[in-house]
């Protein structure tokens, strides 16, 4: 069979899985007329995004309802902003992708970008990258785990971040501060602040119900964000004043 290209092959394993319910490495690169090497990459993208689990040397279907509530995770809006996002990054350019589920929603729009070399400090998302065909540059922060946002904090982190710099820092917010800029329930900001001074351009990824929502803990200000994208949920009370911070506002 001849090779095909990545999204198809990747539908056509989740067919084949549905259909015998377990699939092997060896027989898919065989039947894709591909490395074993690119199917395991396959199987972990797949994994990554719900529709299998991978076993020694292959991969089992999941039942139906499992994989429903994992599809459901991903929203529409985090699709439509991380689309968005994926528009500003060129070829070759260096990105941090902070943790966060819709920072993650960006991975997967990366696969046609060449040499990017991207930094993060979640597993996940560490994971997802590598099973990327492209290959980008893979690079983490490690430091401490922080359970509460399930990934890598603290001043180790901090200190591997400044021996770099980055073309674009991608990040999430818990809550916006129009007046202030974003904000988040925990109490670990450092690091974000840091990604932020080590990247030439800023960038939020936020869905619009998050706007106007008001948290204690201030993690970057209007002065060090560059762009915010959101979704068409944003009220036109909401674009005008966020446009009036200077910063350069893309809706999804």
């Amino acid at each position: 069979m001849p090779k095909r290209n990545t999204q198809q092959r990747r539908h056509n394993i989740i067919a084949d899985l549905n259909v015998t319910g377990e699939v092997s490495v060896e027989s898919l690169a065989k039947q894709f007329d591909t490395s074993e090497v690119t199917i395991r990459k396959d199987l972990a993208a797949l994994e990554n995004s719900g529709l299998l689990l991978r076993r020694y040397g292959g991969a089992v279907a999941l039942p139906n309802e499992i994989t429903e509530i994992k599809a459901d995770k991903l929203s529409e809006q985090k699709r439509a902003i991380a689309k968005q996002a994926a528009l500003l990054i060129r070829d070759h350019n260096r990105i941090i992708i902070d943790s966060g589920q819709t920072t993650a929603a960006l991975v997967s729009e990366l696969a046609s970008k060449k040499g990017l070399v991207v930094m993060t400090n979640a597993l996940s998302i560490a994971n997802e990258i590598h099973a990327l065909e492209s290959e980008p540059t893979l690079l983490m922060t490690g430091g401490t785990w922080d359970a509460n946002s399930e990934a890598f904090q603290g001043q180790v982190a901090e200190q591997v971040l400044r021996s770099y710099d980055f073309d674009q820092l991608f990040i999430g917010a818990d809550g916006i501060d129009i007046n202030r800029g974003t904000t988040t329930f925990n109490e670990l900001i450092g690091l974000s602040r840091v990604m932020a001074e080590v990247a030439r351009e800023v960038i939020v990824m936020v869905e619009s119900d998050k706007i106007a929502k008001k948290i204690p803990n201030l993690e970057l200000s209007w002065q060090q964000i560059h762009t915010l994208i959101t979704d068409d949920g944003l009220s036109e009370e909401a674009r005008k004043a966020l446009k009036e911070q200077g910063i350069n506002l893309i809706i999804a």
